[in-house]
């Protein structure tokens, strides 16, 4: 079997500035600090910047894909597995490591990569085939099975600028996929078309690999990277944890989010907070309405709080929950001001899941924040997870898990009509 993607010892850092709670310095210190770094520099002595701080998306990451390896990458939020996709895309450097690839690769890492906004989707579809080295005959050749898969054909024509996202993301998939790359590199950027076309990529990606080229894939929604892929990575904060067979290393990743407390706090001047410079968050507990215990009997509540940094616009919030392999159950909303009237300030929020709805097993959930109730301004992505247990007592207590992902506790009335006398 072929090698077609070997990757030794890789790791990527960014260096982000502090958030600085005292006073500015004054330019006696900030010229010693600067007299210190070079009498340093000269010493070969690694002394920390106390402005500035490094953070290691990557650390050290060692893997080999074959030839026809259809590999999921799995992970939490800021594990790593979009800094991994760009570096092996060639979008950036890493900062040490090396990697070598084989075969011409396709990468559709975010909505409209590598399109040209002012062209039209005929003119993009034949720069992206000239980007990955095909002639223009080739393109020529594939080119209406393009457009049909695209679904696209009447606004062929039209400067892609104006395509909505769903537009973009079908016509950009559909010319990653099919102008016969060995390797495709795909993120979850499929989350942005409906499920018509994320049922039909899927297929698309699965005859890919089924005609022995390489695919990498990076999704939230384990079942999917179940259906698509024979092997899995998880990373976990920069790191591989587990690289092997595919059912393994979901159940590893599954363990990974059962770690989590069902209360979650953060400093908000720490780099390892959720947040961005909309929203930063401060704390978010799943916690049993009634008892000590979450189970199918105890109702839940979920509580959050977090710090808006903007004031005077209008402002929403929307949990997403989800089970543990990404199916969502539902979403849940409230607008937490409007008439752009929101203060600065610390927020916080309070739901509650009525018992007798959710199965037992393991469930996370996303936080939206929004602005006007049309722009995403902040998504915490599978923020914490949180285990129902089966209950004891009650409805079902005898017996195993139950069908299904919800568990309603239904009225039903029934009555005899007729008896034999």
């Amino acid at each position: 079997m072929t090698t077609v993607i070997s990757v030794e010892n890789l790791s990527k850092k960014y260096v982000i500035p502090r958030q600085q709670k005292e006073r500015s310095a004054n330019l006696r210190e900030v010229l010693t600090l600067g007299a210190k770094r070079i009498a340093n520099q000269f010493r070969n002595i690694e002394e920390s910047d106390p402005y500035h701080e490094i953070f290691w998306a990557l650390k050290d990451v060692s893997f080999d894909i074959q030839q026809g390896d259809r590999v999921g990458i799995i992970g939490r939020n800021g594990a790593g597995k979009s800094t991994l996709l760009k570096i092996l895309s060639r979008i950036t450097e890493p900062a040490s490591g090396r990697i070598k690839i084989s075969g011409r690769v396709s990468s559709l890492l975010e909505v409209g990569t590598g399109f040209h906004p002012e062209l039209t989707g005929r003119e993009n579809v034949f720069l992206n085939g000239a980007i990955l080295g095909m002639s223009k005959a080739e393109i020529k050749r594939k080119f209406d099975e393009i457009v049909a898969f695209a679904e696209v054909d009447q606004f062929l024509d039209t400067p892609v600028k104006r395509y909505s996202s769903g537009m973009y993301v079908r016509l950009a998939f559909s010319v990653a996929a099919h102008l016969e790359p060995e390797i495709l590199i795909v993120d979850e950027v499929l989350a942005v078309g409906d499920a018509q076309f994320q049922r039909k990529c899927m297929g698309k990606m699965e005859s890919v690999g089924n005609e022995g080229r390489t695919i990498l894939f990076v999704s939230h929604n384990t079942a999917s990277v179940k259906t698509l892929c024979s092997k899995g990575i998880v990373l976990n904060k920069g790191e591989m944890s587990y690289y092997g067979e595919i059912e393994s290393a979901v159940n590893h990743y599954h363990g990974q989010v059962n770690m989590n407390k069902n209360q979650i706090s953060w400093d908000v001047d720490d780099i390892d907070t959720p947040g961005n410079d909309n929203i930063s968050m401060k704390s978010v507990s799943v916690m049993p309405v009634k008892g000590t215990v979450i189970d199918i009997d105890s109702g839940i509540e979920i509580t959050t709080e977090f710090i808006n940094k903007k004031a005077n616009r209008s402002l929403d919030l929307t949990l997403k929950l989800f089970t543990i392999d990404g199916i969502c159950l539902f979403a849940t909303g409230i607008v937490l001001s409007s008439n752009e009237d929101s203060k600065i300030g610390c927020y916080s929020t309070r739901v509650e899941i009525p018992a007798h709805l959710l199965n037992s097993g393991i469930y996370k959930f996303t936080l939206i924040f929004g602005e006007s109730q049309k722009y995403v301004i902040y998504k915490a992505e599978d923020i914490i997870s949180f285990e129902v247990e089966h209950t004891t007592t009650g409805r079902g207590s005898n017996m195993n898990r139950a069908p299904g992902v919800m568990r309603p506790s239904l009225d039903w009335t029934f009555e005899c009509k007729e008896t034999d006398k």
